[in-house]
């Protein structure tokens, strides 16, 4: 059945248009979303509407020909990303990565290492991994399924990825369950963007962990279209993984 323009998007489809949008501009760079269903989602949206140059990959070293399904292989390939190939685009800006921070501060200083001390940890993460890389050379966002102060802290235990405070290339936005952020400040600490529909600008801030910068009037995140719902729905989700990460 065809999407109609009447339909009402979930939460979870108005996070992925959200997360399609951050790569509007971005043109033939590879999308690099790795923190979950729904920015996986938006790259492929994007790339499957309005930014068709945009390299997208099976979740691997394939470059597909076109936006994959989310669980599903790249039907056709158009080129091979060998991790050799894969390290010259991130030290050449040719990338822009969508990361899952454990904690994230106000200038977009990120944590998924541990927490705690250092020297003892209360619990051990994943490590730094790329982060330090991908946010001092790459376009960086964020993806938090999870809008709360536990996430949004005042100062990150461990600095993963830094943020602008300290060097990063560019920190686009962070999309959350709640809302858009981004860091268009005159010190680039991070601001309330949009609420999604439903949200308001009090659960936001309640949630958030430091002082967020508030304009006088937030809108909120747009409501994808009658075709993006189309295409999430009956080409690159059909399964609805995305209502997964963002139950309603």
């Amino acid at each position: 059945m065809s999407t109609t323009a009447t339909e009402t998007a979930t939460r979870a489809e108005v996070c992925a248009a959200a997360c399609a949008d951050l790569f509007r501009g971005d043109g033939e760079i590879v999308a690099a979303a790795v923190a979950g269903f729904v920015p996986m989602l938006g790259s492929r949206l994007a790339r499957a509407t309005f930014e068709p140059d945009l390299l997208t990959t099976d979740g691997g070293p394939s470059l597909s020909a076109a936006p994959v399904p989310l669980g599903a292989q790249a039907a056709e390939v158009e080129g091979w990303l060998p991790f050799r190939d894969h390290l010259w685009l991130v030290l050449n800006g040719r990338r822009h990565v969508v990361m899952g921070p454990s904690q994230i501060d106000a200038f977009g200083n990120t944590n998924i290492s541990c927490i705690g001390d250092w020297e003892r940890p209360s619990r051990q993460l994943l490590g730094v991994r790329g982060g330090p890389g991908n946010t001092l050379l790459n376009t960086t966002s964020y993806w938090v399924p999870k809008h709360s102060t536990r996430v949004f802290t005042e100062k990150v235990d461990f600095v993963s990825g830094v943020g602008h405070d300290r060097g990063a290339h560019e920190i686009r936005r962070v999309v959350t369950n709640l809302a858009v952020l981004d860091f268009a400040t005159p010190d680039r600490r991070m601001r309330l963007r949009s609420v999604h529909p439903g949200v308001t600008v009090e659960q936001v801030v309640e949630n958030t962990g430091f002082e967020l910068a508030v304009p006088d009037e937030v809108p909120d995140t747009r409501l994808p279209s009658a075709e993006e719902l189309r295409v999430m729905r009956e080409v690159l989700d059909p399964k609805g993984l995305r209502e997964r990460e963002v139950p309603q």
